[in-house]
């Protein structure tokens, strides 16, 4: 029974959640991502890493079509979650950001309860018939964000007055709130103090027994704390990708090493 266990888990994170086959996206006339070809596995953190305006923020916001939202940016190219296009006419965005949940570099809570800001996804989609189970989504969603024990006793508070920290955590909980599959994440920490930041690290390994995370980060050694999978993105071009130790002990292209041995970025 143990082996049978162990061989799910195995075949879980080698499982391929999200394929991207030749993707590309304008902004206008600038070519922003060239021609992306990559398998994000499931119940795995991956990083994202590169210099800034190379393009791994980009590449993010096409996983869950929030490129949409911008006027001139064109995307092209396939990217498949579960097997299904996400740019499929068919594909409601809304309904894809409940499945692909999102957290940005800076904490964003509604300025609302604590309560009121884990609440208001699972309400929208009408993932629940009673408080009771609304109730119950919240404490789980906060106990997932390791935020419940600092806060269930002014649930009724705002947002807005917990620390930066706690925000980032809270916007965390918000995300996961709506059972999503996979878990995007924009620079988590860079507006984080070192303790705050260790807590969302710590945070986003437990996070991946539920979920896919992609993480986009600045910080080389974050990548290889957090992560399980590397990609390399350089000026649009996505360089390299493999196991995190491959990637920053032994990387295959000699513009991974150099932006690893800080010789460009």
């Amino acid at each position: 029974m143990e082996d049978l266990r162990l061989m799910e888990r195995v075949a879980d994170t080698t499982r391929t959640k999200i394929t991207a086959r030749g993707v590309q996206v304008y902004y206008g006339e600038k070519h922003a991502l060239k021609d992306v070809d990559v398998d994000i596995l499931d119940k795995t953190v991956t990083a994202f890493i590169g210099p800034s305006g190379c393009g791994k923020s980009t590449f993010l916001r096409c996983l869950n079509r929030m490129n949409d939202t911008v006027a001139s940016a064109r995307v092209s190219g396939t990217i498949l979650l579960d097997g299904e296009d996400i740019y499929d006419r068919g594909v409601d965005p809304v309904q894809l950001r409940a499945r692909v949940g999102m957290v940005f570099q800076k904490p964003n809570p509604f300025p609302k309860s604590i309560y009121e800001n884990v609440a208001y996804g699972p309400r929208i989609h009408g993932l629940t018939r009673s408080k009771a189970e609304l109730d119950a989504i919240v404490e789980a969603s906060l106990r997932k964000a390791a935020l419940w024990n600092e806060v269930k006793d002014r649930l009724a508070d705002t947002g807005t007055g917990l620390s930066g920290g706690q925000q980032q955590r809270l916007c965390i909980a918000r995300a996961v709130a709506t059972h999503p599959e996979v878990l995007l994440m924009d620079e988590p920490c860079s507006a984080l103090d070192p303790i705050a930041t260790a807590q969302v690290e710590e945070l986003i390994d437990e996070l991946r027994a539920h979920f896919s995370v992609v993480i986009v980060t600045h910080s080389m050694q974050q990548a290889a704390r957090v992560s399980q999978r590397t990609a390399f993105f350089h000026l649009g071009n996505l360089v390299e990708y493999g196991e995190t130790g491959q990637v920053f002990t032994n990387p295959k292209d000699p513009r991974t090493e150099s932006y690893i041995t800080g010789r460009i970025g």
